[in-house]
């Protein structure tokens, strides 16, 4: 495995995020929910899964279904109806109740607000329990995903060699008045520009700042006939 590089300096990582806040002072998360425990079963669906499947299949679960005790009165099969379109459903559709059953049990129906308590929940990672702390309780917790592990380390704002190492740069160098929206910021930059084949180089705000040293060239003027 390559050295993981050192992270861009100070100056530097603030200005990317300078212009990031510039271009979009709020960014939003794209997956649809309606309350904390939409959101929850939301990212524990997005699994090897895009936001917009995902929002596609929960569109009529959650107006069904959007507290525990009615998801456990749908019941499993009737969840599988639902999210059959994504991947690994079955898997998927058992968390949902394992972890339905739980809130009910345990927490009176309501969503935990601490990230331990989170990750106690089938089909619930640090990822998935960092997002929810995120969007839903305005914490400045970071969701490392496959985008941020990308754009962290071919940028140099946050490398790492796994993704909790990611985490940790970004909660150690991006400065704080960016912390709160900064996963989304690198999350669409890296779903809609730093793509993983091709990176969109010629559309990036950054791209002075960036040391990516493959950089895809601007594309070729069209030519005109005289």
């Amino acid at each position: 495995m390559a050295k993981v590089q050192k992270p861009l300096d100070y100056q530097t990582i603030y200005e990317i995020f300078t212009r990031f806040r510039e271009a979009e002072a709020e960014p939003k998360g794209e997956l649809h929910h309606t309350n904390a425990y939409t959101l929850v079963v939301a990212v524990a669906l997005s699994a090897q899964a895009t936001d917009a499947g995902v929002n596609k299949a929960t569109a009529k679960l959650f107006e069904i279904a959007d507290t525990p005790e009615k998801m456990l009165a749908l019941g499993e099969e009737g969840v599988i109806e639902h999210i059959k379109t994504i991947g690994l459903f079955r898997n998927k559709a058992k968390n949902v109740i394992k972890l339905s059953q739980i809130l009910v049990d345990e927490y009176g129906g309501e969503v935990p607000s601490s990230r331990a308590a989170l990750q106690s929940l089938p089909g619930v990672g640090r990822k998935t329990a960092n997002v929810v702390l995120n969007m839903w309780w305005g914490q400045p917790a970071q969701a490392v995903d496959t985008h941020i592990f990308r754009v962290g380390n071919r940028t140099r704002i946050a490398p790492g060699k796994d993704v909790d190492a990611v985490e940790r740069q970004i909660e150690d160098n991006i400065p704080a008045e960016f912390q709160l929206h900064a996963h989304h910021w690198l999350i669409l930059h890296g779903r809609y520009i730093c793509v993983a084949r091709k990176p969109k180089c010629g559309a990036c705000l950054i791209r002075d700042l960036c040391t990516f040293e493959d950089k895809t060239p601007d594309p070729a003027p069209k030519r005109t006939l005289p």
